[in-house]
Order: C-alpha cells, then structure tokens, then sequence
C-alpha cells in the first residue's frame, strides 16, 4: 500500500484531498520561493513544485507518493505570488479588478519506491470582479489575501470576488484533482488506491 506525502503548507490543498478522500501526511518543503527567477509564470509554478517535492522527497522513506504544488497567477505576462503585505494586496486587487488572470499550478509528483516522477501544470482562467475601493480595503484587512498566490480566494471570502473561471475549479483552489489523477496513473498507480479507508 502506497502512501500520500503532500509537500505543502496549504490548508486549502489538504482540504482539496480530504474531500477527494485521500489522507495524507504533510511534510512541508521549506523552500525558498524567493531563488527562482527569470522563468515565465507557468514555468514558475511548475519549478517551485519540482523543488518542494525534491526536498521532501528526500526526507521520507520508500513507498511514498510525494506531491509538490505552487500556484502562481499570471496577470499581464507577469507572475503574482503572494503579495506579502497588505500595501502590496491593495496594488494587487487594483489591477486586477474588472479583469482576467491565469492562474497556473505546477504539479509534481514522485515515487519515492523507484525514483520516477511525473509533472503537469494546470492553468485555468480566472475572471474579477469590479470591486470598490471599499470592498478591496476590508478584504485585505481580512488577511485572507496575504499568504495565498494571486492575493486571492476561490474558497473563501474572495469567492464573491471572483464572476467566473474557465477551467479547472481545483486548480484555483491550489490542486487539480483531475491532473493529479494523470500523474498517479502515469507513475503506475491506481487513484482509486490512495482512497482512505473510513
């Protein structure tokens, strides 16, 4: 029986998977975010998830599925993370208000057993509301916005925020469930099998 390692912090991933029902553990990578530079957004995401999943991987033991995710939103060809504070959240949801962004999530996953790994990024369109001045305030006030790519929401308070997307829902989240089946499929696995048993 193989087991999910998910390499990541994010309360929203592990929720993603909880409602899928897996039950991973989290071991969380402790990359720097910040060394990785000159790479277009999806090509961003994408590395930062090698890079989680590299340095997790290394820790735990055989017989584990380790996933490393990192969602960038690509507004005007350049790559948003998290704005890191509340100034920058503000400047954030001014350009982005009335418009459309791409959020892209880089997926890695390896089989720590044979050392094969599989990647995928999945990227989905996401269109703003035109929010106030007000409304962009009291969200940012809320913190919500301030630790998480793009400086926004799907699951939460900036779901009213956001009119529609083109694509896949969990992958704004953080996760796509469907290009995280592909990866299982591909190293060999049955999705089916990383189901918890309740």
């Amino acid at each position: 029986m193989i087991s999910l390692v998910l390499a990541s912090a994010s309360p929203a991933r592990l929720a993603t998977l909880r409602a899928a029902g897996l039950e991973p553990s989290v071991v969380v990578s402790g990359v720097d975010e910040s060394q990785v530079t000159g790479l277009a957004p999806a090509g961003l995401a994408q590395r930062l998830a090698e890079l989680k999943c590299a340095a997790v991987a290394d820790e735990v033991g055989s017989g584990r599925l380790v996933l490393g995710c990192d969602s960038v939103l690509e507004l005007d060809g350049e790559a948003l993370g998290k704005p890191g504070d509340p100034d920058g959240a503000v400047r954030r949801w001014r350009a982005m208000r009335g418009r459309s962004g791409i959020l892209h999530t880089g997926h890695c996953l390896r089989d720590t057993t044979s050392g094969v790994q599989a990647t995928g990024t999945g990227s989905t369109v996401v269109h703003f509301a035109d929010v106030t001045d007000d409304e962009i305030t009291a969200y940012v006030e809320s913190g919500e916005p301030l630790q998480v790519a793009g400086a926004f929401t799907i699951d939460g308070l900036g779901g009213a925020f956001v009119t529609r997307i083109e694509g896949d829902h969990h992958n704004v989240v953080g996760l796509s469930l469907p290009l995280l089946r592909d990866l299982v499929i591909e190293l060999g696995h049955r999705w089916t099998d990383l189901w918890s048993r309740r």
